[in-house]
This record gives structure tokens, C-alpha cells and sequence, in this order.
């Protein structure tokens, strides 16, 4: 074993430690179904800033996105780390914190799908909303495991990549079982210090080395580079600007439709928090999106130029192992960079189990069934659920069964595309119908699916797959300019029933 094995299996020993511990505490908090959903609405700033922003960024970002966009576009990818800081984060608390936490509060909603049911007046929409949520967030859990196989496999190249994806779903159902959101909340804040000091701490090795020399030679270097230096070096992604502006839409305003996230703004306690969150989320996603994107487009200096024989998902793997191979500092740093990346990757997969689990348990079963469902038994249904979900996308991960890999190419773009229209409009405008929600949400299922149906058709699958950031951003872009149009020829029925709702905002703050 090698020493930076051994101060890997150590700090991962600790780390997990920490985590159960942390889910143990957490298990008083989360008895009722309020507690495990949303920590009983009560959340901190800074847990659930950090909450926000580990759940946004997970393994895959350093691993696929950063390691592809680096290498193929350069320092123009640091961009989409800006556009996920102020269109993803800053602007998604300023325009939608304050509200989501007031109207949810006043619905008592405890998710997405129970919000849609209770603000539009519709069991079906409820039941359709939580569909989907099942259908496309479990696959995308599964490239959260891939993208950390892959990077703990750099460094135990003789474990197999399932071993580590194996521990990752175990400590993860474990803790998040054992106390819901509360735990998730506060393993997200640990998570998140460890994410911060190990970005700036390789952030600064990585600049410092000797292929880059700082930050002015990265651009002379990547500038001297045959045939692709004018490419890397150009700050607007040169002949990959298309590609590169679609791709920052698709993951700073995706995030304004998934309910993963919005689900943060239901469990902060009060408007202050809110003020001081949107601070810390934003600083936080400024340091992990421009770092992440930052040390990839370095990797064309310190590679030499030559493409890891695992493409581009190698590229910050072997950029790690090139760079913290040396000295006793760097292996610590080596180990540190390996939490890190776990910290992000089980930060995003509780949320989207979480998520995913109450869709079945809270929204879909009790909305099909005829009786009514004992608080108790929802929240065993939804530990269970949990659980199985965790172990489902382990499994997917594993054996890359391809409807699911498929499914997880689309699965950003259609859920938000299916709801960031219904709930965005649905905040701010008492003049949205049932009629217009549902064709929004509608509207993203038909717009990726026509979409793909149409382009494989004529070029094949993988060319479909190709155009998924295009799909779903025109899927966001349909939805949210469908909702308002279709109202506008609808009537609201239930009229007292919506100024009732809208006095939220009228009430002191709680």
C-alpha cells in the first residue's frame, strides 16, 4: 500500500465516522414527517447554504464537466463556473428563497409534487410531478456514482470502481435514514468546509506547478500550444461559444426547476437566514465552480498535451495524480481532494434520494391509494424508499443498463424544463391556472421528447444525447413562457382559494 493510500483509507475512515455520528445525533430531529422531509422548517443559514451549494455540485462536475470543458475549450469553461454562482445561485435565492419559503409554509407543502397539488388545486398534476421526479432523478443519481468510481479507481487502481460506489450508497443510506433532512443539513456543512479548503488548497498547487507557472502563465502557456492555443485562451470559448452559453443555461437556470433545490428554501427558518444564506451559498459557489473549472483548464499544460486512455473522464484523475503524487504535503492534500470529492458527490445523491423517496412515499402512493396513509407508516415507506433508491441507482451505476444510461443524458434538463415554469409562475402571479401548469409541465416531456425522437431518427441516439443541454434549456425556455400564455385564455375557478394563498406574503415573518 502507498502512502497515499494510506492517508486516503484513514481520512475516509474518519470522515465516515464523523457522518454516521452526524446521522445518529440527527435521529431525534427527523421522527415526524415534517422533521425528515424539511428539518421541521427550521434550518439554519449556514447549513442550509451549504446544503444548496454541495447539492449543486457534485463528482461529476470535476470529474466529466470540468475535465471535458477544460481540456476541449480552455479558460472560457470558467464561465459556466460564474454563470452556476450568479444565475444558479445568487439570483435563484433573491428572486425565489423568500417566496418559496413563505407560500410552502402557508400550503403546508413538504415537496415539489405537494406543492403543485395544493397551489393549483390538482391531485393529478401532484401525481404526474412525482412521475417524473421518479423516473428521471434515480438514473441521474447513478453518474454520481460514476463520476467518484472513476476518481477513487486513480488511486486504488487494483479496487474495483463498484467497491467504491458500494461504500458511497452504504454510508449514505445509512446517515440519511437514520435522520432525514436534518442530517443531510448538517453533514452538508461539514461537507462543504472540506470542499472549500480543498479547492482553494489544490487550486493553489495546481497554478503553482511548474507546466503553469501561476495564473499569467497558464494563458502563455496554453497560448503557445499548436493549432489549439487561439481556442484555449479565448475568455468567450472561441469556436465552442454556442456550445459553452447553452451549457451555463442549462446548469445555472436548470436549477431553478429542480426540486432537489428549490427543497432547500422550503426547511430555512426565517428571512434573515435567507439574507445571510444568500451570501454564503453565492461565495461558496464562486470558489468550488471557478475553481473546478479553473483546474481544468490547466490540464492541457500539465498532461503534455496527450489524452489520458480514459478520455476526457480521466483527464482530472490523472491531473490529481500528476500534481499530489510527490512529498508528504501533497498526499495529504491527495487524500483531503478524494473527501472532498465524496463530500459533493453523497451531498447530491442524499438530496435526489430524498427527493426522489418522498415523491413515492409522501406524493404518489398516498394520492393513488383510497385510504389514508398513517403519518407513520409515510415515514417508514419513505426511510424504506430511501434506502431501495440508494440501492437502485448503485445498481444502475454498476451495470450501465442502457435505457437508464439514456435516461440519465436527459434527466436536468427534463425535470426542470417540466417544472420550472408551474412552480416559478406559480409564486409570483394569482392569475396562473390549473390549465396553464399543466401544460408547462407537459410542455418539458414533449419538447425533449419530440426533440429526441425527431434527431434520432434521422442522425441516431448518441446525436440526441448530444443535443440534451439544447433540449433542455428550450424545455425551460418553452415552459416558462407557456404557463403565463395558456392562463391567459383559462379561468381560475377557485378564485378565493388563490388570494387566500397570496395574503403569505402579507403575514409577518415567522
Amino acid at each position: 500500500m502507498t502512502n497515499a493510500q494510506a492517508y486516503t483509507i484513514i481520512a475516509l475512515g474518519i470522515y465516515a465516522a464523523i457522518m454516521v455520528l452526524i446521522g445518529c445525533i440527527s435521529y431525534g430531529k427527523s421522527k415526524t414527517l415534517d422533521g425528515f422531509l424539511i428539518g421541521g422548517r427550521n434550518i439554519g443559514a449556514w447549513a442550509t447554504a451549504f446544503a444548496y451549494g454541495t447539492t449543486y455540485f457534485s463528482a461529476v462536475v470535476f470529474v466529466g464537466y470540468a475535465g471535458n470543458f477544460g481540456w476541449n475549450i480552455g479558460v472560457g469553461s470558467i464561465w459556466i463556473g460564474v454563470g452556476n454562482a450568479v444565475l444558479g445561485c445568487l439570483l435563484s435565492w433573491l428572486l425565489f428563497a423568500n417566496r418559496t419559503r413563505k407560500m410552502t409554509r402557508k400550503l403546508n407543502a413538504r415537496t415539489m409534487p405537494d406543492y403543485f397539488e395544493k397551489r393549483y388545486g390538482s391531485k393529478g398534476m401532484k401525481v404526474l410531478a412525482a412521475i417524473i421526479i421518479f423516473v428521471f432523478l434515480v438514473p441521474y443519481s447513478a453518474a454520481v456514482y460514476k463520476g467518484l468510481g472513476s476518481l477513487f479507481s486513480a488511486v486504488f487502481p487494483g479496487v474495483e470502481t463498484w467497491v467504491w460506489m458500494l461504500i458511497m450508497a452504504c454510508l449514505t443510506g445509512i446517515y440519511l435514514v437514520a435522520g432525514g433532512y436534518v442530517a443531510t443539513s448538517y453533514t452538508d456543512l461539514v461537507q462543504g468546509v472540506v470542499m472549500i479548503a480543498g479547492v482553494v488548497w489544490l487550486v493553489a498547487c495546481i497554478l503553482g506547478h511548474d507546466a503553469v507557472g501561476g495564473f499569467s502563465g497558464l494563458i502563455k502557456n496554453l497560448s503557445a500550444i499548436p493549432e489549439d492555443g487561439k481556442q484555449l485562451t479565448n475568455i468567450f470559448g472561441g469556436s465552442s461559444f454556442k456550445f459553452l452559453c447553452f451549457n451555463i443555461m442549462l446548469t445555472s437556470f436548470g436549477t431553478w426547476g429542480l426540486p432537489q433545490m428549490i427543497g432547500k428554501f422550503y426547511a430555512i427558518k426565517d428571512t434573515a437566514a435567507i439574507k445571510r444564506g444568500t451570501i454564503i451559498s453565492t461565495i461558496f459557489c464562486v470558489i468550488i465552480g471557478c475553481g473546478a473549472y479553473l483546474i481544468g483548464s490547466t490540464s492541457r499544460l500539465i498532461l503534455g498535451g496527450s489524452l489520458p486512455a480514459g478520455g476526457v473522464d480521466s483527464v482530472i484523475p490523472t491531473v490529481l495524480m500528476q500534481v499530489l503524487s510527490g512529498g508528504t504535503a501533497g498526499i495529504i492534500l491527495l487524500a483531503i481532494i478524494m473527501i472532498l470529492l465524496l463530500s459533493a458527490s453523497m451531498s447530491t445523491l442524499q438530496a435526489v434520494v430524498l427527493t426522489s423517496a418522498s415523491a413515492v412515499a409522501v406524493d404518489l402512493i398516498p394520492a393513488v391509494r383510497k385510504k389514508q396513509t398513517k403519518p407513520e407508516t409515510q415515514m417508514l415507506l419513505t426511510r424504506l424508499l430511501c434506502l431501495i433508491f440508494v440501492a437502485c441507482s448503485f445498481i444502475f451505476a454498476t451495470q450501465n443498463i442502457p435505457i437508464i444510461v439514456s435516461v440519465m443524458s436527459f434527466s436536468w434538463g427534463v425535470v426542470s424544463g417540466c417544472f420550472i415554469g408551474p412552480y416559478i409562475w406559480g409564486l409570483f402571479s394569482k392569475k396562473i391556472t390549473k390549465a396553464g401548469a399543466y401544460v408547462g409541465v407537459l410542455s418539458g416531456l414533449l419538447v425533449v421528447g419530440i426533440s429526441t425522437l425527431v434527431i434520432s431518427l434521422n442522425s441516431g441516439f448518441a446525436a440526441a444525447a448530444a443535443k440534451s443541454p439544447e433540449m433542455g434549456v428550450s424545455a425551460m425556455a418553452v415552459s416558462f413562457a407557456i404557463v403565463p400564455l395558456v392562463s391567459a385564455f383559462t379561468k381560475n375557478k377557485d378564485t378565493q382559494r388563490i388570494e387566500e394563498i397570496f395574503t403569505c406574503y402579507d403575514e409577518n415573518d415567522a
